[in-house]
């Protein structure tokens, strides 16, 4: 049945080396189960719903790519835009996280249909490199800004705008610890880092009485409190084409560089029509995750990068996907685990934070800034663009902090 399904033996690849791709894939993108709910419990969402449709959201769109597209891809509600939506969109521009869900549905559809028509690879071949390069490496430096302020490294200033915090502090201290560990883990080429990171710091706060330990197993929490939430006819308004714009460029730039990445990584992206069918599938699945996600209460879903180290070890084929998105079911019966993720009590105008997830978004925050790297800066054209877009993530992030 495996080999009707995902063609194994044409990609030569067997059920254990998918198995073992799904699980690495899984281990590497999992923190998200830990930093989603909070990011959008800023918004005010329900934590433990935010979760669940964290799992539903990443579970339906890595079956849809297994399914539809039969590319080892992961899904799941992505970095960069949760921060969007629950800073800029509700806490900057005064929106409710309702309208905020309608934003992510419409844009959606506009995704779908961009797909559907090939606007989307036309759209993407017609903006210059280095554009896509910087927008992304905007999105780094706001949430990197966002996981600093958070943690308590860095503090709002009336001179500067920002001055460093109190480095004494329990708080900060292990949100450096956590990015020390994950940069070293990352260095080593350890799977899971992030995850592992995680842990740690969550071991440390429970060993030092920072943190309470709620168990390991637990049944679901109720999705109720967000489902099918999204109002779509609140956003329709005074600045609703910028927010739509926003999800919609990142949405392109950030998931249809992840497909190709891996594609190419894991041979998929052959010669002619072939390739180019290949592709269309692979876009037309992770377009519809996106719809499946708002409905389910949470911000874009996309393809993740972390799915090229399954590629590494050998994914080829939906078997891996398939693998994740069944991994991220299972995690359902694991919220006790992840709610007991180093709750940490903050001074200085921060009741509750969890350190392992500034972390997580620190990390995330500089990979994004990596793409940086791909800019010519002898160019004068780059160059003002580069400074526009970091300028840009700063604004972002000042807009949702007043």
């Amino acid at each position: 049945m495996l080999e009707r399904l995902f063609h194994l033996s044409v990609h030569k690849t067997t059920p254990r080396i998918e198995f073992v791709a799904g699980v690495t894939t899984f281990l590497t993108m999992s923190y998200i189960l830990a930093v989603n709910p909070n990011i959008l419990g800023a918004a005010g969402m329900d934590r433990e719903a935010v979760f669940v449709a964290t799992c539903l959201a990443a579970a339906c769109g890595s079956l849809i790519m297994a399914f539809a597209a039969n590319w080892p891809v992961g899904l799941a509600p992505g970095m960069g835009l949760n921060a969007f939506f629950a800073y800029s969109v509700v806490l900057g521009m005064g929106y409710t996280w309702q309208q905020a869900l309608g934003a992510v549905f419409v844009s959606g559809l506009v995704f779908i249909i961009l797909t559907a028509t090939g606007l989307r690879r036309k759209l993407l071949e017609g903006v210059p490199s280095s554009l896509r390069s910087a927008i992304i490496a905007g999105i780094g430096m706001f949430l990197a800004v966002i996981a600093l302020t958070t943690a308590g490294i860095i503090a709002p200033s009336t001179a500067t705008f920002v001055k460093l915090g109190n480095l004494a502090d329990f708080a900060p201290l292990m949100a450096l610890l956590g990015l020390f560990i994950i940069a070293g883990l990352e260095a080593w080429r350890v799977k899971g880092a992030i995850l592992i990171g995680i842990l740690a710091i969550s071991l440390l706060a429970f060993i030092t009485g920072k943190s309470e330990f709620h168990g390991l197993v637990s049944l679901p929490p109720s999705l109720a409190p967000n489902f099918w939430q999204l109002d779509i006819s609140g956003i329709l308004g005074k600045g609703f084409f910028h927010i739509l714009l926003v999800f919609v460029l990142v949405e392109v730039f950030d998931a249809t560089g992840v497909l190709l990445a891996v594609g190419t990584k894991a041979g998929l992206l052959g010669e002619g029509e072939k390739g180019k069918n290949n592709l269309d599938k692979a876009l037309f699945a992770d377009s519809t995750a996106i719809l499946a996600g708002a409905v389910l209460g949470t911000s874009s879903t996309t393809a993740y990068v972390e799915s090229l180290s399954g590629a590494a070890v050998g994914g080829r084929t939906g078997l891996t996907a398939c693998i994740v998105g069944l991994l991220f079911v299972a995690a359902l019966f694991f919220f006790a685990a992840y709610s007991g993720y180093s709750i940490l009590c903050y001074s200085a105008g921060f009741t509750v934070c969890r350190l392992p997830d500034d972390a997580g978004i620190c990390r995330s925050g500089l990979e994004k800034y990596q793409q940086c790297r791909a800019r010519r800066f002898d160019s004068p054209d780059d160059a003002a663009d580069l400074f526009y877009r970091q300028w840009s993530g700063f604004r972002l992030y000042f807009l949702c902090a007043a």
